[in-house]
């Protein structure tokens, strides 16, 4: 590990009885960066991320974050870091004001400078207005936001955020992705869970977790480009569920599905648009032709959770 790494781990697992929740993962999260961590629920983020903020202990492996072995010395990476896991504590009868007081306690704050740095982190995340407000008062994507800031009070050299907009409207998940990079360019390092795909494009690096393996990793662009991928292509209908009907059976036909009015279709390679076409039209169906375009995220995962 060296001063340009945040986190390292190498063949990292967690195991519940029989069941293997995190089978054995490695990466590394350079300093400074957004590095994603996308899956569907139950595939092994949380578990993860609780394991290499020191707060679950591993059954195999290792974790080094910001140079402090999780395992060895969990409360030395506690100091350091920012967590805010999916159910982030907050009690209903304390006020904005009172939650960020209760955390800066726990940080030694005292006096002008934790009166500073809480009015600081109000005015940031949009919660100035509503100091006096009780916590359990709060719309969802409010809450959101003061837990981000009782996890950031203290200027952590790194934060760990399961799950940060799940349950948020699109408009306030939006503004949350903006401090996340407003963050990242000021030098925080940050991992993030998520199974929100369109969320990903924000991230720097990406590694994609199915059944407790990692199936891929890069950056958005360079996943969008494996091999592994195929040929992607779009068809415009008024039928899609007519043109699903008629072209999922098809040999080359690698998987498909709807991507807002459109479908996304997954084939082996360019060569097969034409035979795509043929058979949307030998069904009658009204269709634009086939046209390749570049993966999304949701395709990209889809591709390489599937057997090859």
């Amino acid at each position: 590990m060296n001063a340009t790494t945040s986190v390292h781990v190498e063949r990292l697992g967690k195991r519940f009885g029989d069941f293997v929740a995190v089978d054995a993962i490695s990466f590394d999260i350079r300093a400074g960066e957004i590095w994603g961590f996308l899956g569907p629920n139950g595939s092994g983020k949380s578990t993860t991320i609780r394991m290499v903020c020191g707060v679950l202990e591993p059954s195999s492996g290792t974790a080094d974050v910001l140079g402090f072995d999780v395992a060895r010395d969990p409360e030395a990476v506690k100091l350091r870091i920012g967590y805010m896991s999916q159910g982030s504590t907050l009690w209903a009868d304390l006020t904005v004001q009172e939650h960020l007081r209760f955390y800066a306690g726990l940080y030694g704050m005292q006096g002008s400078e934790r009166e500073e740095r809480i009015a600081a982190w109000m005015q940031r995340v949009g919660l100035g207005e509503r100091r006096a407000q009780l916590a359990g008062s709060l719309p969802g994507g409010y809450r959101k936001r003061l837990a981000l800031a009782c996890t950031l009070l203290h200027s952590p050299q790194m934060i760990f955020l399961d799950e940060p907009t799940a349950g948020v409207d699109p408009v306030s998940r939006r503004e949350f992705w903006d401090i996340i990079v407003g963050l990242a360019d000021e030098g925080t390092t940050v991992m993030v869970t998520t199974h929100y795909l369109d969320e990903a494009e924000h991230c720097n690096q990406l590694a994609m977790i199915y059944n407790g393996k990692i199936v891929a990793r890069g950056s958005p662009e360079e996943l969008k480009h494996l091999p592994q991928i195929g040929t992607t292509v779009e068809v415009l209908s008024n039928d899609t569920v007519g043109v699903l009907d008629a072209i999922e059976h098809l040999p080359f036909v690698r998987g498909a599905g709807l991507y807002g009015s459109s479908l996304h279709i997954s084939l082996s390679d360019a060569g097969e648009i034409e035979s795509l076409n043929a058979a949307i039209a030998a069904r009658g169906l009204s269709a634009g032709a086939a046209h390749s375009v570049l993966p999304s995220l949701e395709d990209v995962f889809s591709a390489v959770v599937q057997p090859q």
